[in-house]
């Protein structure tokens, strides 16, 4: 049948691509062996599970940075995931690198995120022995807990790209940076704070927390002064400054993805001023307070009572704090509060 052939054919188009770019063929594969697709390359095919998993679903209900928000139109852990993905797609094009696997690292980066966005993520990593990190767990979803403790079953690429695209609290292209294995990872580790370098200054404004005059005026002179203006100097500066990722100079060593540095000390301007003038402020508001015990509670509960937690849960190979921060982790804003309601006095 014709569609015996689409692999081959999409396969054969990837060899278009830059000679630095990642290829389906050449991938080191999965944790477990499986059938080819027909229809569909092995990035393709990562990408398509990302979506159509549960972990996937439930970022609609995630917070970004606002709790609980009444306005509609501010920024979700989805609609942050799939600005980061539209992003990178934008910047992989241009290099002519491969967009499938950029879009699905993009997809799946933040699959491990906690309810209540990063102040969940503080309260589990200092509840938990071990710690907690978003981009590890993340990997974690894809790898052990989704598809009822199956996995994803993704490619090395794909879970390379997920676990590396963290930056902490560094700066951005920090001495430190720690470049993923693929040229497509680390599109997907900038296009990260691209997108909610952006988005989360104008929720900022929504809130009222800031003004637009608030804003570093040095940094808006280089980058612009709409969101739209600011996101279009940021990609067009990337890809002006990764060009030899196309492979167009055969003489070019491995490239890196790259930024001006007058672009690149703007934009860290920018985030550090999110940082020092929203995310501190929003840390310390009411309901990042009821955030902040609603973790606590719920960890204090399942620890004491594991048989109250999901078959799914409670049956992995993992000892009981591990599971209670996987089922914690999982959860989305609104859930976890009802879990709070329910339990109510019997903490």
């Amino acid at each position: 049948m014709i569609r015996s052939e689409v692999r081959q054919f999409l396969e054969q188009k990837e060899e278009g691509l830059s000679p630095y770019a990642a290829k389906s063929r050449l991938s080191r594969g999965r944790q477990r062996p499986e059938e080819p697709s027909p229809m569909r390359l092995k990035f393709q095919r990562d990408r398509d599970r990302i979506i159509f998993c549960k972990s996937f679903r439930r970022l609609k209900y995630k917070t970004q940075v606002f709790i609980a928000p009444i306005d509609d139109h501010y920024v979700t852990r989805l609609t942050h995931t799939i600005e980061v993905a539209q992003i990178s797609r934008s910047i992989a094009r241009a290099l002519n690198l491969n967009e499938d696997l950029t879009e699905a690292i993009a997809l799946g980066h933040d699959l491990g995120h906690t309810p209540f966005g990063h102040v969940g993520e503080e309260e589990l990593n200092k509840l938990h022995l071990d710690g907690f990190r978003h981009n590890e767990q993340s990997l974690r979803v894809v790898d052990w807990l989704e598809k009822g403790g199956q996995g994803l079953n993704l490619t090395y690429e794909v879970r390379d790209g997920i676990l590396n695209h963290s930056k902490s609290d560094m700066d951005l292209f920090d001495e430190q940076w720690d470049f993923p294995s693929t040229l497509e990872a680390q599109i997907c580790k900038i296009a990260d704070p691209i997108a909610y370098i952006n988005h989360d200054l104008n929720d900022a404004i929504r809130a009222g927390i800031i003004t637009e005059d608030d804003l570093p005026q040095t940094a808006l002179s280089v980058l612009g002064r709409s969101h739209s203006g600011r996101i279009n100097t940021l990609v067009c500066d990337i890809i002006d400054n990764s060009w030899p990722a196309t492979g167009a100079d055969e003489k070019q060593e491995k490239p890196l993805i790259a930024m001006s540095p007058e672009v690149l000390e703007a934009a860290n301007l920018l985030r550090n001023f999110l940082f020092g003038n929203v995310y501190r402020v929003c840390a310390s508001n009411e309901e990042t307070d009821k955030a902040r015990e609603t973790v606590q509670l719920l960890y204090r509960y399942y620890n004491r009572n594991p048989d109250k937690m999901p078959e799914d849960y409670r049956t992995t190979d993992d000892n009981i704090a591990r599971k209670v921060v996987d089922y914690i982790a999982g959860m989305t804003d609104q859930y976890a509060f009802r879990m709070t309601e329910q339990i109510g006095g019997e903490t």
